[in-house]
């Protein structure tokens, strides 16, 4: 007897939306077949009835209220595509998981800060909580860190999760232009929203990263105790400068085990460019796992887009077509660890530092003062020629220190006359 069609409904009918139901219609025999039935969608849900959305809806049901549609919907699993931690959002995933369906989401956001309650009630619905697509959008990391490496303890996980943050830096680096003038390019191109801040100052890359902490390292989602640092800063100047060092700037997500806890943190970096991630350009994503049995692997695809993100939502859904199971987070959710959060200010590592400085007798003696007395000890220095009474860039790279010693070293810097800018740090990861 041929089994039943996995019925599916669909909250929200944006990019992800659209592509995924023309995935599921084109790809619809290949589904089938990796999934063992059919996967067709019954039911969907957005705001505006009438927008043509360039894919045909016959046959399958229009509802205004996307949580009505959870319950109300002839459905064995709901995807969530409409976004927010919160909101309709959120009522649409609870009203699925309670009335008995499988929840697939590409929502970030909501797993951020609603995850591990969301796995806790899954579990106990005795339904899937699937959320490939919210991290790295076509990259399989989520199915790789809870599956493909569950036979290693992990040391760290990190990566580029934002392809705007990545396309910027990537565009001031091949175009020597600053970083005003390549956001307003990124925005005409589509890669960056009109308020771009949920990308560029971070936001987005910490919800990614909270979720890969959990899933890495078997503890309860602390989005909120994420450090988050966005690329507002890093100028076209800075950027040379690493070159000529033989670096590469990149917005990074970090999740390590330290002695002091577990970091989590998200801000620009210069990396090596002996390291893979450098070369990571335009809007792709990468995310670099490092276990103690198989080593450092390394995953880089599309970040985002309607076909990269609907290929993991259907990955979600073949694995619910098929009963494959797993623990959401990779454990029970009742056994995740409370977060043990390292501080910031435990971080050690190298540094890069651009002063801007009024260019006259001791400021030099000046700057080597505050350094020493935080013991904090200068690698090189780069001073490319004098200018008396001008104002001159000043660069230094600074041997590995603890990070409160380095910001008490820059917080008195910053107050020295003829420091006339506040200094510029970006730190160094060699990983």
């Amino acid at each position: 007897m041929e089994a039943k069609p996995l019925r599916v409904a669909v909250a929200g009918l944006g990019t992800v939306g659209v592509g995924l139901l023309h995935l599921l219609r084109e790809r619809s025999a290949l589904l089938a077949e990796r999934a063992g039935r059919l996967i067709v969608v019954t039911a969907v849900s957005a705001r505006d009835r009438k927008k043509d959305r360039g894919v045909p809806l016959d046959g399958v049901a229009w509802f205004d209220d996307a949580a009505h549609m959870a319950t109300a919907a002839e459905a064995d699993a709901v995807v969530e595509l409409i976004g927010g931690a919160d909101g309709i959002a959120l009522k649409t995933s609870e009203a699925a998981i309670a009335a008995g369906r499988h929840l697939v989401t590409a929502n970030k956001a909501l797993l951020a800060v609603r995850g591990t309650e969301l796995a806790a009630k899954a579990e106990k619905a005795g339904v899937t909580l699937g959320f490939e697509a919210a991290v790295a959008g076509g990259i399989p990391i989520v199915k790789a860190l809870r599956e493909g490496l569950a036979g290693n303890a992990l040391a760290q996980v990190y990566g580029i999760l934002n392809g705007t943050c990545n396309f910027i830096l990537t565009t001031m680096r091949a175009s020597g232009r600053d970083f005003a003038d390549v956001l307003a390019e990124a925005q005409r191109l589509g890669y960056a929203e009109a308020d771009p801040g949920l990308d560029i100052d971070g936001h987005d890359s910490a919800h990614k990263l909270a979720i890969l902490a959990s899933l890495a390292f078997g503890t309860r989602i602390g989005h909120d105790r994420v450090h988050v640092e966005g690329i507002r800063h890093v100028s076209a100047l800075d950027i040379r400068y690493a070159d000529e060092l033989g670096f590469r700037i990149k917005l990074l997500a970090i999740a390590r085990r330290t002695e002091a806890g577990i970091e989590q943190r998200v801000h620009a970096c210069m990396v090596p460019l002996a390291s893979p991630i450098a070369h990571v350009e335009g809007v792709f994503n990468a995310v670099v796992a490092e276990g103690d049995s198989v080593g450092r692997t390394v995953f880089e695809g599309r970040g985002a887009g309607a076909g990269p993100t609907a290929s993991s939502v259907a990955s979600d859904l073949i694995d619910i077509a098929s009963g494959r199971r797993a623990f959401a987070f990779g454990v029970p959710a009742a056994k995740l660890e409370p977060l043990r959060a390292a501080p910031m200010a435990a971080r050690r590592g190298g540094y890069y530092v651009r002063l801007m400085v009024l260019d006259k007798p001791g400021v030099f003696a000046d700057v080597a003062a505050a350094l020493r007395d935080e013991q904090v000890s200068m690698e090189a220095v780069l001073q490319r020629a004098r200018a008396p009474g001008e104002i001159v860039p000043v660069v230094m790279t600074i041997h590995d220190t603890e990070e409160a010693a380095m910001m008490r070293a820059m917080a008195r810097i910053g107050k020295i006359e003829s420091v006339v800018e506040p200094p510029r740090v970006i730190r160094i990861e060699t990983f």
